[in-house]
Protein backbone atom coordinates (compact mmCIF):
# COMPACT_ATOMS: atom_id res chain seq x y z
CA UNK A 1 0.00 0.00 0.00
CA UNK A 2 2.84 2.42 0.82
CA UNK A 3 4.45 1.64 -2.53
CA UNK A 4 1.23 2.40 -4.39
CA UNK A 5 0.75 5.65 -2.48
CA UNK A 6 4.27 6.67 -3.52
CA UNK A 7 3.53 5.80 -7.14
CA UNK A 8 0.30 7.81 -6.97
CA UNK A 9 2.43 10.78 -5.94
CA UNK A 10 3.91 10.68 -9.44
CA UNK A 11 0.51 11.16 -11.04
CA UNK A 12 -0.36 13.91 -8.57
CA UNK A 13 2.97 15.66 -9.17
CA UNK A 14 2.34 15.87 -12.91
CA UNK A 15 -1.22 17.11 -12.44
CA UNK A 16 -0.02 19.70 -9.94
CA UNK A 17 2.68 21.01 -12.26
CA UNK A 18 0.22 21.43 -15.12
CA UNK A 19 -2.17 23.27 -12.81
CA UNK A 20 0.67 25.50 -11.61
CA UNK A 21 1.71 26.55 -15.09
CA UNK A 22 -1.87 27.34 -16.10
CA UNK A 23 -3.28 28.96 -12.96
CA UNK A 24 -0.21 30.98 -12.00
CA UNK A 25 0.21 32.27 -15.56
CA UNK A 26 -3.39 33.53 -15.45
CA UNK A 27 -2.45 35.86 -12.59
CA UNK A 28 0.04 37.79 -14.79
CA UNK A 29 -2.02 39.73 -17.28
CA UNK A 30 0.75 40.42 -19.79
CA UNK A 31 2.32 36.97 -19.59
CA UNK A 32 2.30 34.85 -22.75
CA UNK A 33 2.53 31.09 -22.36
CA UNK A 34 3.54 30.80 -26.02
CA UNK A 35 6.41 33.28 -26.00
CA UNK A 36 7.65 33.15 -22.41
CA UNK A 37 9.27 30.37 -20.39
CA UNK A 38 7.88 28.82 -17.24
CA UNK A 39 10.92 30.06 -15.31
CA UNK A 40 9.80 33.63 -15.93
CA UNK A 41 6.78 33.01 -13.70
CA UNK A 42 9.14 32.72 -10.73
CA UNK A 43 11.66 35.32 -11.89
CA UNK A 44 12.91 38.02 -9.53
CA UNK A 45 10.48 40.91 -9.87
CA UNK A 46 7.75 38.85 -11.53
CA UNK A 47 4.27 39.48 -10.06
CA UNK A 48 3.70 35.72 -9.87
CA UNK A 49 6.90 34.72 -8.04
CA UNK A 50 5.26 34.37 -4.62
CA UNK A 51 2.38 32.38 -6.14
CA UNK A 52 4.79 29.87 -7.68
CA UNK A 53 7.02 29.06 -4.70
CA UNK A 54 4.54 27.24 -2.44
CA UNK A 55 3.00 24.83 -4.99
CA UNK A 56 6.49 24.22 -6.40
CA UNK A 57 7.57 22.97 -2.98
CA UNK A 58 4.65 20.51 -2.97
CA UNK A 59 5.69 19.34 -6.44
CA UNK A 60 9.19 18.69 -5.10
CA UNK A 61 7.82 16.51 -2.30
CA UNK A 62 5.48 14.58 -4.60
CA UNK A 63 7.97 13.82 -7.36
CA UNK A 64 10.66 12.84 -4.86
CA UNK A 65 8.19 10.45 -3.20
CA UNK A 66 7.44 9.01 -6.63
CA UNK A 67 11.13 8.34 -7.19
CA UNK A 68 11.19 6.41 -3.94
CA UNK A 69 8.15 4.46 -5.09
CA UNK A 70 9.94 3.52 -8.32
CA UNK A 71 12.92 2.37 -6.26
CA UNK A 72 10.71 0.22 -4.04
CA UNK A 73 9.10 -1.32 -7.12
CA UNK A 74 12.41 -2.27 -8.71
CA UNK A 75 13.27 -5.49 -6.81
CA UNK A 76 16.21 -6.90 -8.83
CA UNK A 77 15.61 -4.69 -11.87
CA UNK A 78 18.81 -2.64 -11.81
CA UNK A 79 17.73 -0.26 -14.56
CA UNK A 80 14.55 0.54 -12.66
CA UNK A 81 16.52 1.18 -9.48
CA UNK A 82 18.62 3.68 -11.39
CA UNK A 83 15.44 5.34 -12.68
CA UNK A 84 14.19 5.68 -9.11
CA UNK A 85 17.47 7.20 -7.96
CA UNK A 86 17.53 9.65 -10.87
CA UNK A 87 13.98 10.81 -10.18
CA UNK A 88 14.79 11.28 -6.48
CA UNK A 89 17.80 13.40 -7.53
CA UNK A 90 15.58 15.33 -9.96
CA UNK A 91 13.11 16.01 -7.17
CA UNK A 92 15.85 16.97 -4.71
CA UNK A 93 16.92 19.76 -7.06
CA UNK A 94 13.64 21.41 -6.15
CA UNK A 95 15.23 22.32 -2.83
CA UNK A 96 17.79 24.45 -4.68
CA UNK A 97 15.59 26.11 -7.30
CA UNK A 98 14.19 28.81 -4.92
CA UNK A 99 17.74 30.05 -4.39
CA UNK A 100 18.51 30.35 -8.09
CA UNK A 101 15.77 32.40 -9.75
CA UNK A 102 16.35 34.23 -13.02
CA UNK A 103 15.78 37.97 -13.52
CA UNK A 104 13.20 39.43 -15.84
CA UNK A 105 14.18 39.91 -19.48
CA UNK A 106 14.51 43.66 -19.31
CA UNK A 107 16.85 43.37 -16.32
CA UNK A 108 19.03 40.83 -18.12
CA UNK A 109 19.14 42.99 -21.25
CA UNK A 110 20.30 45.94 -19.14
CA UNK A 111 23.17 43.87 -17.72
CA UNK A 112 21.49 43.21 -14.39
CA UNK A 113 22.12 39.47 -14.38
CA UNK A 114 23.77 37.99 -11.29
CA UNK A 115 25.15 34.67 -10.03
CA UNK A 116 21.54 33.62 -9.48
CA UNK A 117 20.96 33.63 -13.24
CA UNK A 118 24.07 31.52 -13.82
CA UNK A 119 22.93 29.03 -11.18
CA UNK A 120 19.51 28.95 -12.82
CA UNK A 121 21.04 27.90 -16.15
CA UNK A 122 23.21 25.26 -14.46
CA UNK A 123 20.23 23.82 -12.58
CA UNK A 124 18.15 23.77 -15.75
CA UNK A 125 20.92 21.89 -17.57
CA UNK A 126 21.30 19.33 -14.76
CA UNK A 127 17.52 18.88 -14.63
CA UNK A 128 17.37 18.12 -18.35
CA UNK A 129 20.21 15.59 -18.05
CA UNK A 130 18.45 13.82 -15.18
CA UNK A 131 15.20 13.71 -17.15
CA UNK A 132 16.92 12.24 -20.21
CA UNK A 133 18.82 9.66 -18.16
CA UNK A 134 15.67 8.60 -16.27
CA UNK A 135 13.75 8.09 -19.51
CA UNK A 136 16.73 6.34 -21.11
CA UNK A 137 17.14 3.82 -18.29
CA UNK A 138 13.38 3.46 -18.11
CA UNK A 139 13.40 2.42 -21.76
CA UNK A 140 15.40 -0.72 -20.92
CA UNK A 141 13.58 -1.51 -17.68
CA UNK A 142 10.41 -2.91 -19.31
CA UNK A 143 9.20 -4.57 -22.49
CA UNK A 144 9.17 -3.42 -26.08
CA UNK A 145 6.05 -1.22 -25.95
CA UNK A 146 7.32 0.91 -23.08
CA UNK A 147 10.73 1.03 -24.77
CA UNK A 148 9.24 2.42 -27.98
CA UNK A 149 7.23 4.93 -25.96
CA UNK A 150 10.32 6.07 -24.05
CA UNK A 151 12.38 6.39 -27.24
CA UNK A 152 9.60 8.48 -28.82
CA UNK A 153 9.58 10.66 -25.70
CA UNK A 154 13.35 11.14 -25.98
CA UNK A 155 12.99 12.09 -29.64
CA UNK A 156 10.43 14.79 -28.80
CA UNK A 157 12.61 16.08 -25.97
CA UNK A 158 15.63 16.27 -28.26
CA UNK A 159 13.75 18.12 -31.01
CA UNK A 160 12.00 20.66 -28.79
CA UNK A 161 15.12 20.96 -26.64
CA UNK A 162 17.14 22.12 -29.63
CA UNK A 163 14.43 24.62 -30.59
CA UNK A 164 14.35 25.96 -27.02
CA UNK A 165 18.16 26.20 -26.92
CA UNK A 166 18.24 28.20 -30.15
CA UNK A 167 15.77 30.75 -28.79
CA UNK A 168 17.26 30.97 -25.28
CA UNK A 169 19.92 33.67 -26.01
CA UNK A 170 17.13 36.00 -27.17
CA UNK A 171 15.70 36.04 -23.64
CA UNK A 172 18.77 37.76 -22.18
CA UNK A 173 18.69 40.24 -25.06
CA UNK A 174 14.97 40.93 -24.48
CA UNK A 175 14.20 40.01 -28.07
CA UNK A 176 10.99 38.35 -29.31
CA UNK A 177 10.74 34.60 -28.71
CA UNK A 178 7.31 33.83 -30.19
CA UNK A 179 7.52 30.02 -29.74
CA UNK A 180 9.91 29.34 -26.87
CA UNK A 181 7.08 28.79 -24.41
CA UNK A 182 5.53 26.22 -26.74
CA UNK A 183 8.76 24.24 -27.18
CA UNK A 184 9.48 24.29 -23.46
CA UNK A 185 5.97 23.24 -22.48
CA UNK A 186 6.05 20.35 -24.95
CA UNK A 187 9.32 19.21 -23.37
CA UNK A 188 8.00 19.40 -19.85
CA UNK A 189 4.64 17.97 -20.86
CA UNK A 190 6.07 14.81 -22.41
CA UNK A 191 8.17 14.21 -19.28
CA UNK A 192 5.18 14.73 -16.98
CA UNK A 193 3.19 12.30 -19.12
CA UNK A 194 6.06 9.78 -19.01
CA UNK A 195 5.97 9.95 -15.20
CA UNK A 196 2.24 9.20 -15.23
CA UNK A 197 2.70 6.28 -17.63
CA UNK A 198 5.57 4.93 -15.51
CA UNK A 199 3.39 5.11 -12.39
CA UNK A 200 0.57 3.25 -14.14
CA UNK A 201 3.00 0.66 -15.48
CA UNK A 202 4.39 -0.01 -12.00
CA UNK A 203 1.04 0.04 -10.18
CA UNK A 204 0.27 -3.70 -10.52
CA UNK A 205 3.86 -4.80 -9.86
CA UNK A 206 4.11 -6.78 -6.62
CA UNK A 207 6.69 -5.95 -3.99
CA UNK A 208 9.01 -8.85 -4.76
CA UNK A 209 11.03 -8.36 -1.61
CA UNK A 210 7.89 -8.84 0.45
CA UNK A 211 6.96 -11.89 -1.61
CA UNK A 212 10.36 -13.46 -0.97
CA UNK A 213 10.06 -12.76 2.74
CA UNK A 214 6.63 -14.39 2.77
CA UNK A 215 7.92 -17.47 0.97
CA UNK A 216 10.82 -17.71 3.39
CA UNK A 217 8.43 -17.58 6.35
CA UNK A 218 6.25 -20.32 4.82
CA UNK A 219 9.29 -22.50 4.15
CA UNK A 220 10.43 -22.06 7.76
Amino acid sequence: MIRKILLACGVLSSLLYVAMTVLVAMQWESYSSASQTISELSAIGAPTRSLWVLPASFYTVLVTAFGWGVWKSAARNRALRIVGGLIVAYGALGLVWPFAPMHLREVLAAGGGTLSDTMHIVLASVTVVLMLLAIGFGAVAFGMRFRFYSVATLAILATCGVLTFLDAPRIAANLPTPWIGVWERINIGVFLLWVVVMAIRLWPVRDMAAVRRGRGALAA
